[in-house]
Parts: C-alpha cells; structure tokens; sequence
C-alpha cells in the first residue's frame, strides 16, 4: 500500500472538500455517487504483507447528488475493519475512511482476492476489488497419519504441515509371507489441500488375501518436495475355517477332559447295588485298579 496510507490513524478522518472528479471510480448505477481507493490514479486496492500483519488504506467516497448521501461500508473475503461502517456525507462533499487489512495467520504465500463494498440506504452498491499478496516462504509438507488394514479397505489421514495448497499423489503397496500382492502406482488424489488442513481418505482393497500375514505401506507426494511414508500391518484369517476349526479343537479338549476325569476315579467312586457284588474299577473305569 502507498507509505501515506500506512500513516493514517485507525480512526474515522472525513474530509469535506469541493467536488471534483474522482478518477478510475466505482459508482453505483444512476447513484451521484462513486467509491474510489484515496490517492487517485488507482484502480483497486492492494495491499502485502507476511502473516499476522495489519495494514491500511483509506477507501473515498464522492456524493455529487444535491441530498446528503447515508452509506454503509463492508469488506467481503479479507478481514476488513473500517474507522467507521456508516456514515453521512452532504452533497457535492467527498468522504475518506480509513481502514485495516489483516493478514490471516497462517495463511500461505500467496494472492487473495476481495473486496470494498458500499452500499447506499436503497440498497445500491458500488465495489472496488482489493488484492491482497501474502508473503514468507513456500513450504510444501505433509504427513499420513492413523494408517490402518480393514476387511476390505485402508484407511489414512493425510495432513497438510506446510504453507501452500498441496495436491497430493499415492502409491499402496502390501508385502505378504510369499511376496508382493498389492503393488498400485501412484496417482494423483481428487482433493486440494490447504495449509493446516486434515482429511480422512480410505482406498479400495476388495481382493485382499483370505490367507496371509501383510505389510501394507503408503506412499504420498506432493508439487514441492513434500513426501511421508506410513505403513501398518495385518493378519487375514478365514473366518469359516477358523471357525470349522476351532471347534474340532474345543470337539478333542472335552473328550480329553473327560478322560481325564474318568481315569481320576478310584474304585470307591462307583457303589454297589443292593443285589451286587462290587466290580473292579478297570471294568468301570478302564483304569487298572493297584
């Protein structure tokens, strides 16, 4: 911004003067009155800085109507603070309101895009478009984070831990006992992300192995030199199998239980019947009695 406009204080400045012409001016449609940046001979605003700076400007307002012109000023996209929102300027008398611009903190290098905004008690407006260049250094990094196997999917979180819009690319790859049996090349991912931002992606695995004990590793890039690599394992088990299976096994630990249980009697286990003579307990029991 001009270094006069970095002067002004963050309070209201109006200035009466003559009317004179207002070069490059916005002026809402049948109006007789016009926005323009103070200063003359621009265009729009424009306005640089690194994050977390405040910068000003001044935004001048021209009533060439024969009535007193009531209006209200707002910013839209960028935080803009004007000295005051309202006010009323007289007739052939031109107005100049001070305002800030605050560079977001954390914002990425780069342009943003808004705008002043006039608007006239019948709800007319005018606008002049502001640019606003954020500066500091270009880092592009990431990182995948909570990596984990599923019946069917991977899921992963990727992360945006530099300062500029990252469109990321990945590679899957799973190792299994008897070698590779994922291998996919990388491609490119359908989302934007910007600086700080987090999203949750999961990534198709139907044919996974029914059988197999895997290694399962993501490989994300990104324009820049940004790179993170993650990996997590699992064990595939045939469920039907293990079932079939694992009820054989609990089928033999009874048997065995029982047989335990049987050998352990003695022959006073086992009572006579009124009529009976007492049986050795190896005919009981198929143990051998000592």
């Amino acid at each position: 911004m001009p270094s006069a406009a970095r002067v002004l204080p963050v309070a209201l400045c109006l200035l009466s003067v003559v009317l004179g012409t207002a070069p490059h001016a916005a002026a809402a449609a049948d109006t007789g009155w016009s926005v323009a940046p103070v200063g003359g001979g621009r265009p729009s605003f424009y306005a640089e800085g690194p994050p977390g700076t405040v910068l000003q400007d001044a935004v001048s307002v021209t009533n060439s109507g024969r009535a007193p012109l009531v209006v209200r000023l707002s910013g839209t996209s960028l935080r803009t603070v004007f000295a005051r929102q309202s006010l009323s300027i007289p007739a052939r008398t031109r107005a100049e309101v001070p305002f800030t611009l605050t560079v977001p903190v954390g914002a990425a290098p780069g342009v943003r895009s808004g705008a002043v905004v006039v608007r006239d008690a019948h709800g007319r407006t005018a606008t002049v478009p502001v640019r606003l260049r954020v500066g500091g250094p270009a880092l592009a990094a990431l990182t995948v984070e909570h990596l984990a196997v599923h019946a069917d999917s991977i899921t992963y979180d990727l992360v945006n831990r530099g300062t500029t819009v990252l469109v990321p690319r990945l590679a899957v790859r799973a190792d299994g006992v008897l070698g590779r049996v994922l291998d996919r090349a990388p491609r490119t991912l359908p989302v934007r992300l910007r600086p700080g931002a987090r999203v949750r992606l999961s990534e198709p695995w139907p044919d996974r192995p029914a059988l197999d004990a895997v290694d399962v590793t993501l490989t994300v890039t990104a324009p820049g030199g940004a790179h993170d690599t993650a990996t997590a394992s699992a064990r595939f088990v045939p469920w039907a199998s293990a079932a079939e299976a694992g009820g054989a096994a609990l089928a033999a630990a009874g048997a065995v239980l029982a047989l335990r249980r049987r050998r352990g009697r003695t022959p006073h286990d086992v009572s006579p019947g009124p009529a009976e003579t007492p049986c050795s307990g190896a005919e009981l029991t198929g143990g051998v009695s000592r």
